[in-house]
């Protein structure tokens, strides 16, 4: 009888043993949060192993930007900010290592934690955080920071406030955010959402701001000084509340920080040789090698930088809009494809010296494979294969010319094509059905005179095929109001992917673009392959799931034709003073804002 009592306590025991086991599971705070497995730095780390935390502070750099400004605010659609200002002076909750794939660490935020399954995050504030004015960052104004960006805010915001089912403050410096969808992401991304001081817009229209809203940060600078398309100043605050937190050892170690402004890049890149900049990147590596040897560079006052990275190519070329009935079909894109002759344009642009760009997730682990799909990747795609379009299932590669000028081979299987989709030539033209002649026009940004040289070579090619196309370029403002109202044919484009690919696909690719204004879905992509290879890879549970995903879905953009890729940017090309110093490990992202000026500082000789 007592042997029987005891047996059933022990089993009571377990339960309860294994109800606290469950609740600390998801309930024990943390230093950091990964997406797969757990952070790579322990909560006593020292500083980012990419950074100098004995680096010294000081120095004042001069960066130069094409075009102008209208607009300090770069959380709101309207205006056109600088493009660095959110990067510089703005922080949120978590913050990344750009040596993990997709950490986060403690910022605003002094720990975090989630449930097992992800559907709740909650923070708790560092109660040492402060605005730039001094005052505290409270859960009040996270909370108002993201409804307000999330329903007034740019639309790079805006989608993640509709998978937010509440957020609530629990404690003095606690908050949770619930989500509504089943995406492990969510989690990691609730802590990348910048934090604004709310007080700032009591009585005050935050989307229609004026350029003197400067919204209030907590990030290290602040914007000391500006003319409007000019130049801005922005200033290191000596009383900034993280300096002496590990994740920022060693950072944000200049004084001051200037943009200056320029027409175009030719003129930008006359300003540093003469010294008014001190630092230029450089993306073409023929340009590397001829044009940096003036003076500064042969006696020592400039020096040449480079840096390898491990990180996706992302997508950079001629992205063609599916919006227009002409563009909608493949076989059209294919010949646009075909006309492109990569190999001359590329000896001509950078001495045959910058790879291609072979797929959106190229030069990563996450790149589609060669051959036919598959295993989990051809699991994931046999539910579309009779959407899909040719190559995603049985391996796709882009088409390769002969390297001479006359590209012939590739021109007549674009002409074949052509005449497939109905758009056949007389007296030299290439006409339709109706008789309506092949032309569009290019949409390019004032002082991309990179991608104006490609075009001059390429409209050589469609004319050949009886394409009449033209260049059309716009200021700033115009071009981006274009981009945002999918108002063009064929424009440039450039899209950083990186080693954790998340929601942000969705704005990118997902099929809600086609109509929404103010995506990046620039092609108009309506594939619901790439709607569910998406929520795949957000689902996924595992590293390897998660990959597999990410290699369907490339396979399926890449065989969309949707982009005329051009050259890699595999390698990082900075010119600088040489009193701009940086620390000997480079992360595995390489170069980019994470790296210069962030944890670059000045040293005189």
């Amino acid at each position: 009888m007592n042997s029987v009592l005891f047996q059933n306590l022990r089993v009571i025991l377990v339960g309860i043993a294994s109800l606290f086991a469950v609740h600390a599971a998801f309930a024990e705070s943390q230093h950091g949060i990964a997406m797969y497995g757990d952070p790579a730095l322990p909560p006593d780390f020292v500083s980012l192993p990419y950074a100098n935390p004995d680096a010294p502070k000081g120095g004042r750099v001069v960066f130069g930007n094409t075009g102008g400004f209208d607009s300090l605010n770069p959380f709101v659609q309207k205006g056109t900010p600088p493009w660095q200002l959110r990067f510089w002076g703005y922080e949120s909750l978590l913050t990344r290592s750009r040596d993990e794939p997709f950490t986060l660490y403690g910022l605003l935020a002094e720990s975090v934690r989630t449930a097992p399954d992800r559907s709740w995050v909650e923070f708790t504030l560092n109660p040492k955080a402060r605005f730039s004015d001094g005052t505290p960052v409270t859960v009040d104004d996270v909370i108002w920071s993201y409804e307000t960006l999330g329903t007034q805010g740019h639309q790079r915001y805006r989608g993640f406030h509709e998978v937010i089912e509440s957020i609530a403050q629990t404690g003095p410096r606690d908050l949770r955010i619930t989500f509504n969808s089943d995406n492990r992401e969510l989690a990691l991304i609730a802590g990348l959402r910048p934090i604004l001081k709310k007080s700032q817009w009591q009585g005050k229209d935050f989307k229609a701001s004026t350029l003197s809203d400067i919204p209030v940060g907590s990030g290290a600078y602040v914007v000391s000084d500006f003319q409007a398309g000019r130049y801005v100043n922005l200033t290191r605050n000596p009383d900034y509340w993280a300096r002496d937190l590990p994740i920022r050892r060693g950072t944000q170690n200049y004084d001051e920080l200037r943009i200056e402004f320029y027409g175009d890049q030719t003129v930008l890149f006359e300003a540093f040789k003469a010294g008014e900049l001190s630092v230029i990147r450089e993306f073409n590596a023929e340009k590397w090698q001829s044009l940096f040897n003036f003076p500064a560079v042969q006696n020592g006052d400039v020096v040449k930088s480079e840096f390898l990275n491990k990180r996706p190519s992302g997508m950079t070329g001629l992205v063609m809009n599916t919006r227009r009935p002409f563009l909608a079909d493949w076989r059209v894109r294919e010949a646009l494809l075909l006309a492109f002759n990569f190999e001359f344009i590329n000896d001509t642009m950078t001495g045959g010296a910058q790879p291609r760009i072979s797929s959106y997730f190229s030069n990563s682990e996450l790149a589609m494979l060669p051959g036919p799909a598959t295993n989990r990747v051809l699991d994931l795609l046999k539910p579309f294969a009779s959407d899909l379009l040719p190559g995603a299932l049985e391996g796709y590669a882009l088409p390769v010319s002969d390297g001479t000028a006359r590209n012939r081979k590739n021109l007549r299987a674009a002409a074949a094509l052509l005449e497939g989709a109905g758009w056949s030539v007389e007296n030299g033209q290439r006409l339709n059905a109706d008789g309506q002649p092949f032309q569009f026009t290019v949409l390019l940004r004032q002082g991309d005179g990179g991608m104006q040289s490609v075009m001059d070579i390429y409209a050589r090619a469609l004319e050949r095929l009886g394409i009449v196309v033209t260049v059309q370029t716009a200021d700033d403002a115009q071009y981006y109001a274009r981009l945002d109202s999918y108002d063009f044919d064929m424009t440039s484009y450039r899209v950083a992917l990186s080693l954790s690919p998340g929601t942000e696909q969705r704005l990118y690719f997902g099929s809600k673009g086609v109509e929404t204004p103010n995506t990046r879905n620039l092609m108009g992509i309506g594939s619901p392959a790439v709607d569910a290879l998406i929520d795949s890879m957000l689902s996924a549970t595992t590293r390897a799931d998660f990959t597999a995903a990410v290699r369907a879905l490339d396979r399926v953009l890449t065989s969309g034709r949707y982009v005329i890729p051009i050259w890699q940017y595999d390698v990082g090309r900075i010119a600088h003073i040489k009193q701009m110093k940086y620390p000997d490990t480079v992360p595995v992202y390489g170069d980019g804002l994470w790296f210069m000026p962030e944890v670059w500082w000045y040293q005189d000789q």
